[in-house]
């Protein structure tokens, strides 16, 4: 199966991305969901859903895999924080939800 792999920049997206390779997975893209500009000067966003702390290796990991880089700028808030996630104007899932459609129109 062809994947687009969702990368933070940490060792669990890694780990995940070998996983994906050892299951027989094809990775033809990577994705990743950054802070706005005006919050680049912190590693860590105060955020429920994402974790932003290696931000800024991402594209030298592009770079090393020779795969495109999809980003989008984490504009949403945790809004909704229940077990069963329902679609929420304004919520940060929206900002996966937007850039997983742009992976898809680009490599699919």
């Amino acid at each position: 199966m062809r994947v687009a792999a969702l990368i933070s920049g940490g060792k669990d997206s890694c780990y995940n991305m070998m996983q994906c390779i050892a299951a027989g997975h094809q990775i033809v893209a990577l994705a990743n969901l950054r802070p706005a500009e005006n919050q680049m000067k912190s590693d860590e966003l105060d955020s429920y859903m994402y974790q932003t702390v290696g931000h800024h290796a991402i594209d030298l990991y592009a770079e090393a895999m020779a795969l495109p880089l999809y980003r989008r700028t984490i504009r949403g808030k945790s809004v909704d924080t229940g077990r069963v996630y329902t679609e929420c104007e304004g919520d940060e899932v929206e900002d996966l939800y937007e850039l997983l459609k742009l992976v898809k129109v680009w490599q699919y």
